[in-house]
């Protein structure tokens, strides 16, 4: 393997989309297509805002936009409504391949809660099944056309629900045949993963990974829950992690006018565990935006922590949260990111490797990965 020489890469011509990409929090009810929601809602009867695709995906993003939660929330009625049957849910975790794909994700962890699933008469098990069929279809279609893509489910139990041992029971029931992690999501706020302390206690029983949303729409005590109840060996998010670090500026007055700030660092008890331990990061910018995650540090991408973190050794991984509701894709996170902080080649890949060594894989294939991101990255310096 020929080792990066140049980092010199015109980052203004870098296509960013070309490149090899990890995506681990990416939620598969925020990733439909709007044509598919509304060929899906016509073929069961449920209303839409809207059924033309642009006039539909406009209202999505503007729902996520809105600063309502409540907006925010009713995105999710609409998709979570056309996944209720085998069909659906193998066309959308299909078509979701399909679009990783095509943004140059060679990697992916999908996450979802087969809870929210049911009401169409589907099992647990039968809507794991369904899921899986469709991301095995998107992953050989990849595959017919030329391309490479390797996937997984985190199986997610919801928060406000009390199934969190039936699902994570469910989740080591199909670790050979597509699970392979473990994800709380929901209401973070007043739901700590304590909840669910006998069901992460059973998953590490059968050593089986797991990630927590933490660090969100709550503060540094949820992330302490993750880590102490939840076991998490991930952060969902995790951005106000940055809470719990101190930059203090003095003032030079030597100093000139064009050059930047530089500031002291204290870094907290919780942030250092997390940090010094290479817990990872996944950090979802634009989402954090929207939902107010990161407002105690700016309402602007300028402001957003990420580069804190990123600059001060925090494994650090960049995802898109849901794909849909913030318009977004890995590719434009990653260029979103490079504009702002003036990343370049090597950073994108320092990134990308950090959500390599994340990965819920075993280690030949967390390697095996490493070799093929590290390859496709130098093939774009040239």
């Amino acid at each position: 393997m020929t080792e990066p020489t140049d980092s010199s890469v015109n980052t203004s011509r870098l296509d960013v989309r070309s490149l090899p990409k990890v995506s681990l929090h990416d939620h598969l009810d925020g990733g439909l297509r709007p044509a598919t929601i509304i060929e899906l809602a016509a073929a069961v009867g449920h209303q839409l805002p809207a059924t033309d695709p642009v006039a539909l995906g406009e209202w999505f993003r503007e729902s996520a936009d809105s600063g309502s939660l409540p907006r925010y929330l009713e995105t999710f009625d609409h998709t979570i409504a056309v996944m209720q049957t085998r069909e659906g849910l193998t066309r959308v975790a299909r078509e979701f391949v399909e679009d990783l794909v095509a943004d140059g994700v060679v990697y992916a962890e999908i996450r979802w809660a087969p809870e929210q699933h049911l009401s169409g008469g589907l099992s647990l098990d039968e809507a794991v099944e369904a899921v899986q069929a469709g991301l095995e279809e998107g992953v050989m279609n990849a595959e017919t056309a030329g391309s490479f893509i390797q996937v997984g489910q985190l199986i997610t139990a919801m928060r406000h629900a009390d199934r969190g041992m039936e699902i994570a029971e469910l989740a080591v029931r199909h670790r050979d045949s597509g699970a392979v992690g473990f994800d709380i999501a929901g209401a973070e706020d007043g739901f700590p993963a304590s909840r669910f302390k006998d069901a992460f206690t059973y998953l590490a029983e059968n050593q089986f990974p797991a990630t927590v949303h933490a660090g969100e729409a709550a503060g540094i005590e949820s992330i302490v829950d993750a880590l102490v109840h939840g076991r998490a060996l991930r952060l969902g998010h995790g951005v106000r992690i940055a809470e719990d670090i101190t930059v203090e500026f003095e003032a030079d007055d030597a100093a000139s006018p064009d050059e930047p700030e530089v500031g002291m660092v204290s870094i907290g008890q919780v942030a250092g565990w997390v940090r010094d331990r290479g817990i990872a990061l996944e950090v979802c910018p634009s989402s954090n935006l929207q939902t107010g995650a990161v407002a105690s540090f700016g309402e602007d991408i300028e402001t957003h922590p990420i580069d804190l973190l990123y600059q001060t050794g925090f494994a650090v991984t960049v995802n898109t949260d849901n794909r849909l509701m913030s318009n977004v894709s890995l590719t434009g996170e990653f260029e979103l990111l490079m504009d702002t902080f003036d990343y370049d080649l090597d950073d994108l890949l320092e990134l990308t490797m950090n959500a390599v060594n994340a990965a819920f894989l075993p280690l030949d294939e967390r390697a095996a990965l490493s070799a093929f991101v590290t390859e496709g990255f130098n093939r774009a310096r040239g």
